[in-house]
Protein backbone atom coordinates (compact mmCIF):
# COMPACT_ATOMS: atom_id res chain seq x y z
CA UNK A 1 0.00 0.00 0.00
CA UNK A 2 1.17 3.28 -1.20
CA UNK A 3 1.70 5.89 1.52
CA UNK A 4 2.85 9.60 1.02
CA UNK A 5 3.36 11.53 4.25
CA UNK A 6 3.91 15.36 4.36
CA UNK A 7 5.89 17.09 6.48
CA UNK A 8 7.09 20.63 7.19
CA UNK A 9 4.03 23.20 6.71
CA UNK A 10 3.91 25.64 9.20
CA UNK A 11 3.09 29.79 9.49
CA UNK A 12 5.59 32.08 8.15
CA UNK A 13 5.89 35.57 7.19
CA UNK A 14 6.65 36.63 3.67
CA UNK A 15 10.19 36.46 2.21
CA UNK A 16 10.31 33.37 4.60
CA UNK A 17 11.40 30.26 3.77
CA UNK A 18 9.80 26.58 3.97
CA UNK A 19 11.31 23.40 2.86
CA UNK A 20 8.32 20.58 2.47
CA UNK A 21 9.37 17.09 3.12
CA UNK A 22 7.09 13.96 1.34
CA UNK A 23 8.08 10.46 2.48
CA UNK A 24 6.95 7.95 0.40
CA UNK A 25 6.68 4.31 1.33
CA UNK A 26 5.20 1.16 0.04
CA UNK A 27 6.28 0.26 -3.64
CA UNK A 28 9.72 1.06 -5.66
CA UNK A 29 9.36 4.03 -7.25
CA UNK A 30 11.83 3.67 -9.72
CA UNK A 31 9.48 4.81 -13.11
CA UNK A 32 7.40 6.92 -11.14
CA UNK A 33 6.87 10.53 -11.55
CA UNK A 34 6.63 12.55 -7.68
CA UNK A 35 5.24 16.05 -8.13
CA UNK A 36 4.00 18.80 -5.68
CA UNK A 37 0.14 20.58 -6.00
CA UNK A 38 -1.66 22.76 -3.46
CA UNK A 39 -4.76 23.97 -3.17
CA UNK A 40 -5.53 27.04 -1.71
CA UNK A 41 -9.56 27.61 -0.01
CA UNK A 42 -11.91 27.75 -3.20
CA UNK A 43 -9.23 27.34 -5.51
CA UNK A 44 -8.80 24.17 -7.43
CA UNK A 45 -5.64 22.18 -6.91
CA UNK A 46 -2.58 23.63 -8.67
CA UNK A 47 0.25 22.01 -10.35
CA UNK A 48 3.45 23.32 -8.08
CA UNK A 49 6.40 20.91 -9.61
CA UNK A 50 7.47 17.31 -10.27
CA UNK A 51 10.48 15.62 -10.77
CA UNK A 52 11.23 11.71 -12.19
CA UNK A 53 11.97 9.77 -9.50
CA UNK A 54 14.99 8.82 -11.27
CA UNK A 55 16.59 12.63 -11.00
CA UNK A 56 15.68 14.03 -14.21
CA UNK A 57 14.81 17.06 -15.06
CA UNK A 58 12.17 18.95 -12.84
CA UNK A 59 9.18 20.79 -14.34
CA UNK A 60 8.28 24.14 -12.22
CA UNK A 61 5.32 25.96 -12.37
CA UNK A 62 5.52 29.41 -13.62
CA UNK A 63 3.81 30.97 -10.74
CA UNK A 64 6.59 29.97 -8.41
CA UNK A 65 9.77 29.27 -10.89
CA UNK A 66 13.04 30.81 -9.44
CA UNK A 67 11.35 30.64 -5.86
CA UNK A 68 10.61 26.70 -5.41
CA UNK A 69 12.81 23.97 -6.02
CA UNK A 70 12.00 20.10 -6.06
CA UNK A 71 14.06 17.43 -5.21
CA UNK A 72 14.42 14.13 -4.17
CA UNK A 73 16.61 11.78 -1.93
CA UNK A 74 16.38 7.88 -3.02
CA UNK A 75 18.26 6.77 -0.42
CA UNK A 76 15.43 8.09 2.20
CA UNK A 77 12.35 7.60 -0.08
CA UNK A 78 11.86 11.51 0.06
CA UNK A 79 11.05 14.52 -2.15
CA UNK A 80 11.32 18.12 -0.98
CA UNK A 81 9.81 21.31 -1.86
CA UNK A 82 12.33 24.12 -1.01
CA UNK A 83 10.14 27.31 -0.68
CA UNK A 84 12.09 30.60 -0.48
CA UNK A 85 10.58 34.37 -1.20
CA UNK A 86 7.37 32.76 -0.10
CA UNK A 87 4.32 35.21 -0.50
CA UNK A 88 0.56 35.53 0.69
CA UNK A 89 -0.69 33.97 -2.24
CA UNK A 90 1.36 30.65 -1.65
CA UNK A 91 -0.87 29.98 1.48
CA UNK A 92 -2.29 26.73 0.73
CA UNK A 93 -2.63 23.13 1.56
CA UNK A 94 0.28 21.32 0.12
CA UNK A 95 -0.14 17.52 -1.42
CA UNK A 96 2.65 15.16 -2.30
CA UNK A 97 2.08 12.64 -4.76
CA UNK A 98 3.06 9.89 -7.23
CA UNK A 99 2.20 8.91 -10.87
CA UNK A 100 3.27 5.88 -13.01
CA UNK A 101 4.83 7.88 -16.53
CA UNK A 102 4.94 10.86 -17.94
CA UNK A 103 5.04 14.12 -16.39
CA UNK A 104 1.48 15.71 -15.53
CA UNK A 105 0.12 18.74 -15.19
CA UNK A 106 -3.62 18.16 -14.40
CA UNK A 107 -4.39 16.64 -11.04
CA UNK A 108 -6.57 13.81 -12.48
CA UNK A 109 -3.66 12.00 -13.76
CA UNK A 110 -1.92 11.46 -10.83
CA UNK A 111 -2.40 7.69 -9.23
CA UNK A 112 -1.39 8.45 -5.14
CA UNK A 113 -1.68 11.51 -3.00
CA UNK A 114 -0.24 12.14 0.69
CA UNK A 115 -3.13 14.17 3.10
CA UNK A 116 -1.25 17.63 2.87
CA UNK A 117 0.39 19.96 5.02
CA UNK A 118 -0.86 23.63 5.73
CA UNK A 119 1.36 26.29 4.73
CA UNK A 120 0.45 29.98 5.71
CA UNK A 121 1.69 33.35 5.06
CA UNK A 122 1.08 36.23 6.78
CA UNK A 123 1.57 39.58 4.87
Amino acid sequence: QVQLVESGGGLVQAGDSLRLSCAASGRTFSGYIMGWFRQAPGKEREFVAQITWSGGTPYIADSVKGRFTISRDKAKNTVYLQMNSLKPEDTAVYHCAARAGNVAMSSTRWDYWGQGTQVTVSS
